[in-house]
């Protein structure tokens, strides 16, 4: 895959992907290429307002894209079971698990979950899961691609506390959410196996790429100062978020892909680059706390895997 760009992306008329988060940065860009490349592409998306604008913008920078939004909030449980059940694609080839929040203040989602556990994790959880027959049913070539981090190697899941309750650090917050990720796609993965199943899941991580995630919590907060290091970061250090969707781009569309692969930049500089497969944390790699954390979504979340039951 050396040197892969979008441009590699083969052919996907007749595929259908949802992405969630396609309004704006890696996810806008990962929905634009696979449209470009003949994929019929749901937007899902918190705002469908700046879904429909995202939309517009699509089809006049990849003429004939065959684009559609559909409300998505992944911080409310209620939308998402909505969202479901109101999926009126024929078939589903392609799930992009791409949302995710970044170091905010303490809240809690509709749900009452620690928002960066609940929209990063829980959500998508919820989501595939409830997609999951629908890309069962497609053929060859179905996956699942969660949106990690390289800060996953920073904090490993607590499941005594899985809301922070007993201290709440944003930072240490948001890496758990993204060692979440990779232990939701490494379970995914090891009960798809062993139904035999072609759906593969796999997992990216964009490096650091230049999106409006640095700032939101900034802008949140009202904190100018950190808001302005922010942009100051992305201008200068920071790759292009169409850069930092090649990962993503390649785990879902790439002719090599396996089970809990996981693709990011070249680990030189972690942050930038065309896409390899990439370390991970050892834990992220634990049958024992993918176990868990996985009875523990299905507990919190209400959704059960049942055509995967161990």
């Amino acid at each position: 895959m050396k040197g892969w760009t979008a441009s590699d992306i083969p052919d996907q008329t007749g595929r259908t992907a949802v992405v969630t988060g396609a309004n704006s940065g890696l996810g806008y860009i990962t929905a634009r290429e696979l449209a470009r490349r003949g994929a019929q592409v749901v937007l899902a998306c918190r705002s469908e307002a700046r879904g429909a604008e995202a939309a517009e913008r699509i089809r006049a920078q990849a003429p004939g894209a065959n684009v559609r939004v559909a409300p998505l909030d992944l911080a409310d449980l209620a939308s998402v079971r909505a969202f479901a059940a109101e999926y009126k694609g024929d078939r589903l080839d392609l799930l992009i698990n791409n949302a995710g929040v970044m170091a905010l203040p303490y809240r809690r989602t509709a749900d009452g979950f620690e928002t960066q556990f609940g929209v990063n994790h829980l959500g998508h959880f919820a989501l595939t899961g409830l997609l999951l027959p629908k890309l069962l049913e497609a053929g060859p070539g179905a996956r699942v691609v969660t949106v990690s981090s390289f800060m996953h190697m920073l904090g490993t899941v607590d499941p005594r506390d899985l809301n922070m309750e007993r201290g709440y650090r944003r930072w240490t917050a948001y890496a758990r959410s993204k060692s979440a990720n990779l232990l939701f796609t490494h379970e995914l993965a090891r009960r798809l196996r062993a139904a035999g199943a072609r759906l593969v899941a796999a997992a990216a991580h964009p490096g650091y790429a230049s999106t409006n995630l640095q700032t939101a919590a900034a802008k949140m907060e009202g904190r100018r100062a950190t808001e302005r290091f922010m942009e100051i970061g992305n201008r200068f250090f920071a790759q292009s978020a169409e850069q930092g969707a090649l990962p993503t781009l390649y785990a879902a569309t790439g002719p090599d892909v396996r089970q809990d692969d996981f693709f990011g930049p070249p680990l030189q500089g972690l942050w930038r680059g065309s896409p390899v497969r990439s370390a991970r944390a050892r834990w992220t790699l634990s049958d024992p706390a993918g176990r868990g954390l996985w009875a523990a979504s299905e507990r919190l979340t209400g959704v059960r895997y049942e055509a995967l039951a161990p």
